[in-house]
């Protein structure tokens, strides 16, 4: 089955873009503390190879991601319509509130920031192996050449952004799987958090069902490779230990 990276922060982790690049959305770019890096090089996975092409329109499955586009625009002014809303800004939005309220914590650089930063670093893995895929298949998303209503403010990187894998479902079960690893008896709130973010971009508008399938099969694939890399794994051990002491505020804003 994927508001806005804020642009000044998606220029200073990435660099300025080559003219040939299209615009990345802003909803996904994270904070920006002294230029973090991920653990994946460029090629470290073939995303085009792992997710395969999207379904063409006239196929089966590509009707249904249509269908499913109409019928979800039903949904406007709902309460999960407003859900998906906050779920568009991973860092700042609500997103990262529905790992936090999983977990029991607060998220950030200041409660847990050995696991923020790993979370960060995750992120960046993310936009290094979905761009190279969404830039072959240049999948046209839902919304262009339809005036039906979406959950965010139509931009023009919608036009250019490709579609196919969704970022945001990559990105938030990616973060899903991490963090029920570092929290075991938490996993299934955590994965259930991980899912909706994903299943918030059909919400939307902004993906199809089949972008988020592809995003999520393409995070778990970025995961397990991540796992063979040193620095993960340290990042990782430490992020344990970090949450091993942890202690949840008295009250936290998870209704």
């Amino acid at each position: 089955m994927r508001s806005l990276f804020l642009a000044g922060a998606a220029v200073l982790l990435l660099g300025a873009a080559p003219a040939h690049r299209p615009p990345v959305d802003p909803s996904l770019a994270g904070p920006t503390p002294a230029k973090p890096t991920g653990y994946l090089a460029a090629g470290d996975i073939d995303g085009q190879a792992v997710i395969g092409p999207p379904p063409l329109p006239d196929s089966p499955q590509g009707k249904s991601d249509r269908t499913v586009y109409l019928e979800t625009r039903g949904l406007a002014g709902s309460a999960r319509w407003t859900q998906a809303a906050k779920d568009n800004d991973l860092w700042t939005g609500g997103a990262l509130e529905r790992y936090a309220c999983a977990l029991g914590a607060p998220i950030d650089a200041t409660a847990l920031p050995k696991t923020y930063r790993l979370l960060q670093r995750i992120e960046i893995d993310a936009r290094t192996v979905g761009t190279p895929p969404k830039d072959h298949f240049n999948r046209t998303r839902p919304p262009i050449g339809d005036d039906r209503p979406i959950c965010i403010k139509r931009e023009s990187w919608m036009s250019t952004n490709a579609s196919y894998p969704s970022g945001h479902a990559m990105t938030g079960w990616a973060w899903g799987l991490v963090l029920g690893e570092l929290a075991p008896a938490k996993a299934s709130a955590l994965l259930e958090a991980g899912r909706e973010i994903g299943d918030s971009r059909v919400i939307c508008g902004v993906h199809y069902p089949s972008d988020v399938e592809a995003g999520r099969l393409l995070g778990a694939a970025m995961v397990a490779r991540e796992h063979a890399d040193a620095e993960f794994r340290a990042d990782f051990a430490a992020a344990k230990a970090e949450l091993a002491k942890a202690r949840g505020p008295a009250a936290m804003n998870c209704s």
